[in-house]
């Protein structure tokens, strides 16, 4: 499996985790919100501390998931950022092939250079040697 397939597939799953837990967190809020008609033998103010109580940890939990669906989203414009590069590396390709065939001008106007000078130098003794003024 690709490291591609691996980042999608836990973001995927952290995706799914993370909405679940809103959803339960707030299914679990709305049945607390409604009115239970029958008798239980705790006192309608315990039953309400504890109706509160647990209404403040599923909104906890709604927050923490909220910020774990953030984070993921942070997760993955970094991700994208750091490995998606279609246009870069089209640029970088082009840049390189440019730079390649600069390369391979200069090398051939150097050697050019290197056999007129060799050229040169070489007449320029053969003078030396052949003259009357040594």
């Amino acid at each position: 499996m690709s490291i591609s397939m691996s980042v999608t597939k836990s973001y995927t799953n952290r995706l799914k985790s993370d909405v679940k837990c809103m959803l339960e967190n707030f299914e679990g809020i709305v049945k607390l919100c409604k009115t239970d008609d029958d008798q239980t033998q705790i006192s309608k103010a315990t039953r309400s501390e504890l109706i509160a109580f647990e209404m403040e940890v599923r909104a906890a939990n709604i927050v923490r998931a909220g910020e774990s669906l953030l984070k993921l989203v942070s997760d993955m414009k970094q991700y994208l950022i750091l490995n998606d590069f279609p246009s870069v590396n089209e640029a970088i390709a082009q840049n390189s092939k440019l730079f390649r065939t600069k390369q391979v001008e200069c090398d051939r106007k150097l050697t050019s250079l290197v056999d007129d000078m060799s050229t040169e130098l070489y007449e320029l003794e053969e003078e030396y040697y052949t003259s009357n003024y040594k």
